[in-house]
């Protein structure tokens, strides 16, 4: 099969198709939610692969989060250590894997 243009009755039945594919609101709908709904890309995560200098900023963050939540027992301050220390024990696994790579 060559890859030149298509005949006139091909091209004119291929257009007619795209028109009708374009007026059909379901379709649509459904090819819209189906991209929001689709799973995480689980590789990406495992492929991530952070620098020291953001190593040393997560670990350094949580610690002073720690330290300002035993201090001064803020709810806020809890929490935002909570969400943080997660990621930074994520992200210095993923720096200790690489180096031990190597």
């Amino acid at each position: 099969m060559t890859t030149g243009r298509l005949p006139d009755h091909e091209q004119r039945i291929l257009d007619e198709m795209e028109r009708a594919l374009r007026r059909d609101r379901r379709l649509d709908r459904r090819l819209r939610t189906g991209r929001l709904r689709r799973r995480p890309d689980l590789s990406r995560v495992t492929h991530y692969r952070p620098h020291v200098l953001t190593v040393g900023l997560l670990l350094a963050v949580s610690i002073a989060l720690l330290v300002t939540g035993i201090v001064t027992s803020r709810p806020a301050v809890i929490w935002t250590f909570a969400a943080v220390w997660p990621l930074t024990l994520f992200a210095v696994f993923r720096l200790v894997c690489r180096w031990t790579e190597r």
